[in-house]
């Protein structure tokens, strides 16, 4: 803890895995989250605590939120709990002929007709973002994603940890990119997800930016700096106030100071949880070591501008693992050889060069292993669907996907 109460760097972590429930024969998505929370709360609720994890709604009716109840003080065993939760799940799942399924989109979901909003409390939220946005469209009703919250004690703390997040969120794509489809047919995209979601709030530019975040230093050049433009360009379609809070904002890592965290959202939900822990934790370990200064020096992360993090953050939304990094000055800040390279090659350096952390749990390492050997999710879907994707096809996948996380295994292939 720190001296005001709240966590320290890196003491305690909060983690979010979003799934989207599908009907079990034909996997299209099926609305009944709130049937689901019901059935073990008893009443119309949006979240029910299922000891170390709690189940919540989101803004669509046919995706659910598993979530640690409370930040939890290290990433390991987490893996276990999360399955045991999704396996729960599927149990009650089954008599309404649902069950879980992964990835950070639906393949051939058709927003524009099957999308249904959350319609019980918090209704008024939904509503006012349905009627400023319409949020009938991929970049906000069909899309799973992890968060990772972080804790911060102070400003130091925080410019610190938010210099840091804002040099690594380019890249994460690299490692969880899981949404290479979208209407029934490749989109040239491995994260399609992000791609969509840099555009949801298209019309009020200030709530997006560029996804990655602005340098700031303290929480009051925050709030000045990216919360109160938000809040003015909102205010004319809002004058209720209704959306006029932090979660506003859909940067790529948002601060959360009602909570002294930073949510980080650029990371594709995966298909089984040991994956998404595993992500995390090598996520976890990169960041330590930039704020140790165990490559340079802290105090440049920050010199980085906006508009060149963006523009490769959109290079590994695109190419994932296969995206090039090739500006010197960004791969010094990690101390990489004075060279250009892919992200695959860049994320084993980072694994390498870090050292041993979480992510040494067997099932975490194991699913890092496939991960930098066979590519992000994205790829391994991509060359599972073959060069000509087809409806059927994709249903392979998908079946064998919700099989995947169902069983806690990793996807390699269909037979």
């Amino acid at each position: 803890m720190g001296a005001n109460g709240f966590l320290a760097l890196f003491r305690g972590y909060g983690i979010e895995l979003e799934y989207m429930i599908v009907d079990r024969e034909r996997l299209g998505v099926l609305p009944v989250s709130d049937r689901l929370i019901s059935s073990v709360a008893g009443a119309m609720v949006n979240e029910v605590s299922r000891g170390e994890i709690a189940w919540s709604n989101e803004l669509v009716l046919h995706v659910i939120e598993l979530k640690t109840n409370g930040p939890a003080a290290g990433l390991a065993g987490l893996p276990r709990l999360f399955l045991d939760n999704v396996r729960d799940i599927n149990a009650r799942l089954q008599p309404l002929q649902g069950r879980l399924m992964p990835t950070g989109m639906h393949p051939w979901m058709d927003p524009y007709s099957e999308t249904r909003l959350w319609d019980h409390d918090n209704r008024e939220i939904y509503d006012t973002y349905n009627r400023i946005f319409n949020c009938q469209g991929h970049g906000w009703s069909n899309l799973q994603s992890m968060h990772i919250n972080l804790p911060f004690a102070d400003d130091r703390e925080f410019a610190l940890l938010h210099d840091a997040i804002r040099v690594l969120l380019p890249v994460l794509p690299a490692l969880a990119a899981s949404s290479p489809f979208a209407d029934g047919a490749s989109t040239g995209m491995l994260d399609t997800r992000l791609e969509v979601y840099r555009h949801n709030a298209k019309r009020i530019p200030s709530i997006t930016g560029m996804v990655v975040p602005e340098p700031v230093s303290s929480e009051q050049e925050y709030r000045d700096a990216i919360l109160a433009p938000m809040y003015r360009d909102i205010a004319p379609h809002d004058p209720q106030q209704i959306l006029q809070d932090e979660w506003l904002n859909s940067r790529g890592a948002i601060a959360r100071f009602d909570r002294h965290a930073i949510e980080i959202r650029t990371l594709d939900t995966q298909e089984t949880p040991a994956a998404d822990l595993a992500i995390a934790a090598l996520t976890v370990s990169v960041l330590k070591s930039l704020i140790a200064g165990t490559w340079s020096d802290p105090g440049r992360l920050s010199a980085f501008a906006t508009p060149a993090l963006a523009a490769l953050f959109q290079g590994f939304v695109r190419d994932a693992d296969e995206g090039v990094i090739e500006d010197r000055a960004y791969l010094g800040l990690f101390g990489f050889p004075d060279r250009k390279c892919q992200g695959r090659e860049f994320w084993q350096y980072l694994r390498e060069s870090t050292g041993p952390g979480d992510e040494t749990e067997p099932a975490l390492a194991a699913a890092l292993d496939v991960i930098l050997a066979e590519g992000p999710l994205a790829r391994r879907m991509l060359r599972a669907a073959g060069r000509e994707v087809k409806r059927a096809r994709l249903e392979e996948i998908c079946r064998r996907l919700c099989d995947c996380l169902e069983n806690g295994e990793l996807f390699q292939g269909i037979d």
